[in-house]
């Protein structure tokens, strides 16, 4: 079935639409229509996403609950820790994950099923790697030739920072939140995004840096601001003006009104991640809630990109809340999952672009780009 049917003749299709009917939208795009970004790509009006990708996450910075393999015979719950666990046993470890969980295969794969473009997740480790770290950098290079043979283009996301500006595994190491509150830490971390911009500002396939992943939401907005604005005037004197600066909201998607406009800056992109899975709210919503809830985003959306900057949707998943799907039958269910695919795809198609989070799993999972296709929760081929 062509996806241009897909909201006329499935049941998913007519539950987003009955979502949202009560969330008071209409909506009437064709998702299998050619990218046709329009000249104010990113703004109010733009009827096509410029980006369409995926996160290669738990790849050069692991999440155990993505590869628990890697784990095996550990009981660490990050990167650091496994690899002070597992000591001058890291590296080959480390090594044999990077060179079979992401292939050349991959890529093609990827461009095959019609994205035009990956987010690669890196921890500040990637080129000079602390003990016990293990560093990355003939994998990010892989990934950038990959991306280049494949006609591809690659965020290259700074996902974890000296101290950790989150205190989650993903970071590199759970627990404090040290990167703001020592000047030092924020002064690497400068100068590390400085590196990758040194390295691979001028490579063809690069389309933006993205300075810091998810920093906590109680970190000072003023620490964060003078941060993003010194990581800017760093990175720009090493790479061309078409490529992006991309900053992370720090889940405070209105808070960046006025902030690192043109002319003073240039080509610069606000990236907010959006999962209904994880708080209190997100648990207490039926099915229906659900969908209506990710339909009225889009609001938000279009704010963030009239009043502050252009806006890409970073990481997205199909994941819900088991209890949104209690009492439902399996038919139900599954209805249930595409629609929140479409509902989801009907708004990010209105913005710079997005890119679901993750890529692969060791598992099937809503978390599994790969295993939603092959599913038939997302669609087979996306028009690029």
């Amino acid at each position: 079935m062509h996806r241009r049917n897909f909201l006329k003749t499935t049941v998913g299709g007519v539950v987003a639409l009955a979502a949202a009917k009560m969330a008071g939208l209409t909506y009437a795009q064709d998702l299998s229509s050619p990218l046709v970004p329009d000249k104010r790509a990113g703004r109010v009006g733009q009827t096509f996403s410029e980006l369409r990708g995926v996160n290669l996450g738990g790849w050069l910075v692991l999440e155990k609950w993505m590869v628990p393999d890697v784990y095996r015979g550990s009981d660490a719950p990050d990167e650091y820790s496994l690899c002070l666990d597992l000591g001058s046993r890291a590296k080959d470890r480390l090594d044999r994950h990077r060179e079979t969980f992401i292939t050349a295969d991959d890529f093609r794969w990827i461009k095959q099923c019609g994205l035009n473009a990956v987010r690669l997740p890196v921890g500040y480790w990637a080129l000079e790697a602390p003990k016990p770290f293990v560093e990355s950098s003939r994998f990010m290079d892989f990934a950038l030739e990959q991306c280049q043979q494949n006609g591809l283009k690659l965020i290259l996301d700074l996902h974890g920072a000296p101290g950790s500006q989150n205190g989650w595994d993903h970071s590199g190491r759970s627990g404090p939140i040290n990167w703001p509150k020592d000047p030092q830490n924020i002064q690497e971390t400068l100068r590390i995004l400085e590196s990758f911009a040194q390295k691979y500002g001028k490579h063809p396939a690069l389309y933006g840096i993205e300075l810091l992943n998810e920093p906590n939401d109680k970190i000072p907005l003023e620490i964060l601001q003078k941060f993003y604005q010194d990581a800017y005037v760093r990175l720009r004197k090493h790479v061309d003006p078409g490529v992006a600066i991309v900053f992370h909201d720090s889940f405070r998607a209105l808070a960046w009104q006025k902030f690192m406009q043109v002319p003073a800056f240039s080509n610069v992109i606000l990236d907010t991640h959006l999962y209904q899975c994880f708080d209190a709210k997100d648990e207490s919503r039926t099915a229906l809630e659900q969908l209506a809830f990710a339909l009225n985003r889009k609001e938000t959306l279009d704010e963030m990109q009239e009043k502050e900057l252009p806006t890409i949707v970073g990481e997205w998943s199909l994941s819900l809340p088991d209890k949104a799907m209690s009492g439902l039958s399996a038919l139900q269910a599954e209805s249930v999952t595409r629609g929140y695919a479409d509902a989801q795809l009907l708004n990010y198609e209105g913005t710079r672009g997005w890119f679901f989070w993750s890529y692969k799993l060791e598992y099937p999972s809503e978390w599994n780009f790969r295993h939603c296709v092959e599913r038939g929760w997302l669609p087979g081929s996306f028009g690029v």
